[in-house]
C-alpha cells in the first residue's frame, strides 16, 4: 500500500468513528498535553486504534488523537508525537501529519519544548518559531527519501517560508493583546535522546539556533511537502548555558547541565495556560 493509501485508509477509520471535519491540526510537544483540555466536546480516538498510526512511548505524550471544537473551529489535536529516538523512521514520525492533511487539515500549528540557546531567552518563554535547522534532514535522515507521490506534494518542495508570515503576524497581535510575551527565533532540531555537550551547544549557537529540541522540522517539511500552512510555537523549557555562565531562571541542576525530562514536563504545565490563550486566540482570528 502507498504512502498516500495509508493515510486515506487511516484518515477513513478516523472518520467512521466520529463526526468531525478538521480544517486546522495541531501537534502537542513535552508537558504540552494538557493544551487539549480546551478542545470543547471533544472525540478521542488512541493512537493504536488509527491504522498505520505508529505508537508513541514518552512520558508526556499521551499519544491519542482529539477532535472537536477550539473558538469555533474544527480541530484535530495530536495530543503527543512520535520521535525519531523511539526507534521510528522519519516517514514514521511524521506519518501523523499525512493523517492530518488526509483529514482535511490545510493548516498545521506545532508547538513543542525546547532548550533555549539564546541567552536572552527565560525558563517558560513562548518562542515563535520564524525559521528552522533541520540537521537530522541535512544529513539524510529526511522524511521525502524514496519515491515520490505527486497527488501528496511535489518532488523538491520549496522551504523558504516555511513558517507563514500572515499566521506569525497574527500571533504577535495576539500575543499583544493579551499582554503575552513572545520571543521569536530559529528552532533547531537534534536527533536526541541525548541532551546536547558543551561543544555542541557552541556550534548550535554559532550556527545561529535561538532553540534546540528533537523534533518538529521533520513534521514541517511533511506539513509543507503537503501544502498546509505551519505556525510553530517552542516553550523554552530551561536555558542551555555554558560552564560557569549559569542563568538565574534555571534550576540548579539544569543549569549545571542535569536537566531531566521531569523538568520539561514541569515548565511545560507552567506556560500551558499563556500558550493555550495564544492558541485559542490565533484560532479565533483565523477565517472559516
Amino acid at each position: 500500500m502507498s504512502l498516500a493509501a495509508e493515510a486515506r485508509a487511516a484518515a477513513e477509520a478516523v472518520f467512521s468513528r466520529q463526526p468531525y471535519r478538521p480544517a486546522i491540526g495541531v501537534i502537542l510537544g513535552s508537558g504540552l498535553g494538557a493544551l487539549a483540555d480546551g478542545v470543547e466536546t471533544p472525540s478521542v480516538i488512541p493512537y493504536g486504534d488509527i491504522p498505520g498510526m505508529p505508537v508513541s512511548t514518552v512520558e508526556g505524550h499521551k499519544g491519542q488523537l482529539v477532535l472537536g471544537l477550539l473558538e469555533g473551529k474544527t480541530v484535530a489535536v495530536l495530543q503527543g508525537r512520535l520521535h525519531a529516538y523511539e526507534g521510528y523512521s522519519p516517514q514514521q514520525t511524521t506519518f501523523p501529519v499525512r493523517v492530518l492533511r488526509a483529514l482535511g487539515c490545510r493548516t498545521l500549528i506545532v508547538t513543542n519544548a525546547a532548550g533555549g540557546l539564546n541567552p536572552a531567552f527565560r525558563v517558560g518563554d513562548l518562542m515563535l518559531i520564524s525559521d528552522h535547522l533541520n540537521l537530522p534532514g541535512m544529513i539524510g535522515h529526511n522524511p521525502l527519501y524514496g519515491p515520490n507521490d505527486p497527488a501528496m506534494g511535489p518532488r523538491f518542495p520549496d522551504m523558504s517560508g516555511a513558517y507563514d508570515m500572515a499566521l506569525r503576524g497574527l500571533a504577535r497581535e495576539v500575543a499583544a493583546s493579551l499582554g503575552i510575551s513572545l520571543q521569536e527565533g530559529v528552532y533547531v532540531m537534534l536527533g536526541g535522546p541525548s541532551y546536547e555537550s558543551p561543544a555542541e551547544v557552541r556550534f548550535l549557537r554559532m550556527i545561529g539556533a535561538d532553540a534546540v529540541g528533537m523534533s518538529t522540522a521533520a513534521e514541517v517539511v511533511v506539513a509543507r511537502h503537503g501544502g498546509m500552512r505551519v505556525l510553530g510555537v517552542s516553550m523554552i523549557s530551561n536555558v542551555i548555558s555554558m560552564p560557569g555562565h549559569a542563568p538565574a531562571s534555571a534550576p540548579a541542576h539544569a543549569a549545571a547541565g542535569l536537566l531531566g525530562h521531569e523538568e520539561v514536563l514541569a515548565a511545560g504545565a507552567a506556560a500551558a495556560p499563556r500558550l493555550l490563550a495564544l492558541l485559542k486566540g490565533v484560532v479565533r482570528r483565523m477565517p472559516a
